[in-house]
């Protein structure tokens, strides 16, 4: 008879690499428990268009999610909107405990795969407005920008593909990066370029103003040492992610000097017994990738716990 709460791995993490090793874990045979604080997918919900996932020419963020989610159900237990607050080895037992915000467990293996969490700029007015007109995700409140004028900061793929989202949906779309030259792919900047959304080079933000909601922003030109007020109905923030260690870091596991967990090939920590999958080890940061290491993971926890 099963022990209540306990499972012979558990995953912390319900994006494209925690479901994927909810799937391998469980198909291996190991009672598996997917455990995400959110919902299913994490950032890839927030993905406009995935056109370099295999199988499929053009798919949302959200529909991709959905169908492993659906998949993954058939294998794992999926627990949604809890939280993990704590992982602890108990010395010489080969037990890990968690408690999350609704319940303990026990387990014989722990799959971190909580990913990263949005950068933010710093500046004052971003927390304020928050909701208001400041926002992180192009597919949750662009659409509430209509035939409005938007700033999209940032300089990489996820920032780009937000602009193009927005100038799609009919929004005045401007985007602001520091440099001079964006980080994006090629065929992006070229459907950026073709698009005719306009792109402030060298410029940084350095305050959000309004009153009930976003109304301008502070602009300074790093190169003509100049600062003026452009009038914005939104900003949307792409500046990239910072790896979400907060249950790694307790248990002792290490980290690089950027901050992501250090695994071996097979995504063993120096832990035993923990393993990590997905944006939280850095590299490639592609759905593809994240979902190539949950297996991995969840292959290497049945070898060790089996054997």
């Amino acid at each position: 008879m099963k022990e209540e709460n306990a499972y012979d791995v558990i995953v912390v993490g319900a994006g494209p690499a925690g479901m994927t090793a909810g799937i391998f874990g469980a198909r291996s045979g190991l009672e598996t428990l997917v455990i995400e604080k959110g919902i299913c997918g994490g950032l890839s919900n927030e993905a406009t268009v995935v056109d370099n996932f295999p199988g499929f020419n053009r798919i949302g963020g959200m529909e991709l999610v959905e169908k492993m989610k659906e998949q993954t159900a058939q294998y794992a237990e999926i627990k949604e909107l809890e939280e993990v607050k704590t992982i602890e080895s108990r010395g010489n037992e080969e037990k890990l405990l968690l408690a999350t915000d609704k319940a303990s467990y026990r387990t014989n293996a722990v799959i971190l795969c909580t990913g990263t969490e949005k950068r933010k700029l710093g500046v004052k007015g971003e927390s304020e407005f928050l909701g208001r007109g400041v926002s992180y995700c192009v597919t949750c409140d662009g659409f509430f920008f209509k035939n409005k004028s938007v700033l999209v900061v940032g300089g990489g793929d996820s920032a780009v593909r937000g602009a193009l989202y927005l100038k799609n949906l009919g929004c005045e779309v401007t985007l602001i990066h520091r440099r001079d030259k964006l980080r994006a792919e090629r065929y992006l900047q070229k459907s950026l370029e073709k698009s005719g959304v306009p792109v402030l080079w060298n410029s940084v933000v350095r305050e959000i103003k309004g009153d009930d909601v976003v109304r301008r922003v502070v602009r300074y030109d790093t190169v003509r040492d100049t600062e003026d007020e452009l009038a914005v109905d939104g900003v949307f923030i792409y500046i990239g992610e910072e790896p979400a260690t907060a249950l790694a870091t307790p248990l002792g596991v290490k980290l690089d000097k950027n901050g992501y967990i250090i695994t071996d090939k097979s995504q063993r920590t120096n832990i035993a017994r923990v393993y990590a999958a997905g944006d939280i080890t850095g590299g490639v940061k592609q759905i593809v990738v994240a979902c190539a290491e949950g297996a991995i993971a969840a292959t290497s926890a049945y070898e060790d716990v089996t054997r």
